[in-house]
């Protein structure tokens, strides 16, 4: 019977050892999961972009090539925290515009440098925007000359705070007016 006993105790041993070695395994696949999520959520992937934008600069434009002022970086985007909405007179009646913006920039440093000055351009786009009229509007090439003016003004005074244009292209991502 004893010797019954000591197979028992040892069966015991060895599968309590499975049992901690189960568990153990488990929360280190656990924990690696939660690493591997955690580093793609919280943008594990940020190297690539840099790395692009390093070659982009990097590259040297071909004489004539129409690319040459793109060759800056990569293509950022900063949205403008609100949409833009004011007054236009027009012939018959003012209407009410709303506008959404972003503006397109070339690498992280711009791309910092206009988030930074936000309230500026903010400022710059709304007086711009406030001196157009309806009929203007309605058009596309209204539309398109508007962009165009707003462009060169945030440009002008992003040059005068931060010392370069910045913004390569001011986009608009809704427009409605009623």
């Amino acid at each position: 019977m004893a010797a019954g006993k000591g197979k028992d105790l040892e069966i015991a041993d060895g599968s309590g050892k499975k049992k901690k070695l189960i568990i153990i395994g488990a929360a280190v696949g656990v924990l690696a999961i939660g690493g591997g999520a955690f580093l793609m959520m919280s943008g594990g992937s940020e190297p690539a972009p840099m790395e692009a934008e390093v070659a982009a600069e990097g590259a040297a434009p071909a004489e004539g090539d129409a690319t040459a002022g793109a060759n800056k970086g990569s293509a950022l985007y900063v949205t403008m925290p609100r949409p833009f909405i004011f007054n236009v007179p027009g012939a018959t009646k003012d209407r009410l515009v709303q506008i959404k913006v972003q503006l397109l920039v070339r690498g992280s440093n711009n791309e910092e440098t206009a988030k930074v000055h936000i309230p500026l351009v903010e400022s710059t786009l709304l007086r711009t925007f406030s001196t157009s009229n309806a009929e203007q509007l309605i058009t596309v090439e209204g539309k398109e000359e508007l962009k165009k003016k707003a462009l060169r003004e945030v440009q002008d005074a992003l040059t005068g705070v931060a010392g370069s244009e910045v913004v390569e292209d001011v986009l608009f991502t809704g427009f409605v007016m009623q």
